[in-house]
């Protein structure tokens, strides 16, 4: 079952996406206001949201470091220079696989899968207007709204590495496996560690993992 969010009220409504095929339109009312929506069967809009911004902040952030180094005469004060600047020095919409979070199904929430990406991963509860990069779906109170933060960064033979520490306010705190996190805590995780936030659970997977699960559905659907 997939759960989705009025965007009035923010009150959730239940249905079975498997009952549509991808690219699909549906129309929904909300229960609680009456407001009709209408969503697109596909990847999350969320997702696509995080991807947008990151990408805009990376070619701001070159177009930053281009100007410094650039003379006096040559620097970007126009947005044609700008413009001209990022022509020469393109930058790609994809970003490298740096592994994901799964987010467990409990009562709180449906089935979830967070991309990772380099630098500070801020993951919490969403909440519209909280800035963090990785929210998660849920209305598990025991969840802050930035509750951890998972850094992924790369080691000189170029391997990812992943660094958790807790961020949270509300005392709950942040587990790892049956070990509490203090906040001076930097704790190095690998695959397969799984990470309690509230009464939500999350495993990490690695950049490069495999679900053998999703693997052979793509398998069987293709024979």
């Amino acid at each position: 079952m997939k759960r989705i969010r009025c965007p009035k009220c923010d009150s959730y409504l239940t249905f079975d996406e498997t009952r549509y095929t991808e690219g699909q339109t549906l129309v929904f009312e909300c229960n609680e206001c009456h407001r009709q929506f209408g969503i697109r069967i596909g990847k999350s809009k969320l997702l696509n949201t995080r991807k947008d911004e990151r990408r805009i902040a990376d070619e701001k952030d070159l177009r930053t470091n281009l100007c410094e180094h650039l003379s006096p005469a040559a620097s970007c004060n126009t947005a044609e220079e700008s413009s001209s600047v990022n022509s020469q020095f393109p930058i790609s919409d994809e970003q490298p696989d740096c592994g994901h979070l799964l987010v467990i199904e409990n009562v709180f929430h449906y089935k979830q899968i967070l991309p990772l990406c380099l630098g500070d991963n801020v993951i919490g509860r969403y909440v519209r207007g909280s800035g963090i990069n990785t929210p998660i779906e849920t209305v598990d109170p025991s969840v802050d709204t930035k509750h951890c933060i998972i850094n992924v960064s790369r080691n000189r033979h170029g391997e990812f590495v992943y660094t958790l520490r807790d961020a949270s306010t509300d005392g709950t705190g942040t587990f790892v496996g049956t070990t509490f996190l203090s906040v001076t805590d930097r704790l190095r995780i690998t695959d397969g560690t799984i990470i309690t936030i509230g009464a939500t659970t999350m495993i990490l997977r690695a950049a490069g993992y495999v679900d053998e699960e999703t693997t052979a559905e793509e398998k069987k659907r293709r024979r």
